[in-house]
């Protein structure tokens, strides 16, 4: 087992949490996530936009899960708790 593996996960979901964000935000709505950030977070809007962003982050964990990759998903599972608990602070 190596723990970088776990890391490694945790790093991946961070990063596809952001990009799914950023598809989201730039194919469904007229505002542009870097530059109208505080907009969006004055509305409410920021935490509902990376729950949406971490739908990415279910095609990653099944395609690790597939290649026997157990604790890189576990990292995935671990990066999509740790937004959960943020997103409820945004």
């Amino acid at each position: 087992m190596k723990k970088t593996d776990l890391f490694i996960g945790f790093i991946v979901g961070i990063v596809a949490i952001f990009i799914g964000s950023y598809l989201f935000v730039k194919t469904q709505t007229d505002y542009d996530l870097i530059s109208d950030f505080k907009i969006l977070k004055n509305e409410g809007l920021l935490g509902k936009i990376f729950a949406l962003g971490a739908i990415l982050n279910i095609i990653i964990f099944f395609v690790l899960l597939k290649k026997n990759k157990e604790l890189m998903a576990r990292g995935i599972v671990m990066a999509t708790l740790i937004l959960a608990i943020t997103t409820m602070f945004l």
